[in-house]
């Protein structure tokens, strides 16, 4: 299992994942989940991944090595926009299903695997997909401004109540810790150390990229900070009017 999650906001992106895979209690390893390919000046993309990781490694590898997309192989490199972008993610996951998907089924396995595609190409905005397992995929809105994959639902409750598109990237990625650490809270399976990536609206390049452990003072400001206020504001709550006591 694994926990990925992605802001839009108008500023730029923010991106984060964790490293855990897990096959079984006795195979338990740290895999990066976060690919990044740019041409700084030009463009820039990041790949989130969960479920299967041979499966998202195939997708990433097709997509250097190229994929057939109207007619023409293409990579993220040559690819006009960003919708095409997704459109090429998602023909390269049906591909590696048309591959590997009878003998995974013979064997029992699923085709378990969502993307999180993000970035920017020069003269057009920034954009953030969720591509699926079929290889379709949607979009984040100003709206709906953030996507995740994985083991989502512990971390969603913050991000539904606080992000909004004009929140500043400096407070998302405060959000986007806060909720990786709830889930981390609450679900072995999803591990440090995390993998964060900011992007820049138009810096056309990755911006800050840094791997998070157990040792990262900010972090553990960030989780003991936290931890403290839900326990002052639960203690600050009046109690029910209606309780006899």
């Amino acid at each position: 299992m694994t926990y990925c999650v992605g802001l839009y906001l108008d500023e730029g992106l923010v991106l984060l994942s964790d490293t855990r895979t897990n096959a079984g209690v006795d195979n338990i390893s740290i895999f990066s989940k976060m690919q990044v390919d740019e041409v700084p000046g030009q463009r820039v993309f990041a790949m989130l991944s969960s479920g299967n990781l041979a499966i998202s490694q195939a997708v990433w590898n097709r997509l250097s090595e190229g994929v057939m997309l109207d007619g023409f192989r293409q990579t993220l490199r040559d690819v006009p926009t960003m919708f095409r972008a997704a459109q090429l993610v998602g023909a390269a996951v049906r591909e590696v299903y048309q591959t590997d998907g009878q003998a995974m089924a013979a064997q029992g396995v699923g085709f378990d695997v969502a993307l999180l595609l993000g970035g920017q190409i020069a003269g057009a905005a920034h954009r953030l997909f969720l591509i699926y397992a079929a290889g379709n995929f949607i979009e984040a809105t100003q709206d709906t401004p953030f996507l995740q994959i994985g083991e989502h639902k512990y971390g969603k409750p913050i991000l539904d109540r606080v992000v909004e598109f004009g929140t500043p990237l400096m407070d998302g990625i405060k959000l986007v810790l806060v909720s990786m650490d709830s889930t981390l809270r609450s679900n072995l399976t999803v591990g440090l150390p995390v993998d964060l990536l900011v992007v820049r609206r138009d810096a056309l390049a990755a911006g800050l990229r840094r791997r998070i452990t157990e040792e990262d003072e900010y972090f553990r400001g960030v989780r003991e900070g936290w931890s403290g206020a839900l326990r002052e504001a639960y203690r600050a709550m009046p109690a029910p009017d209606w309780i006899i006591a």
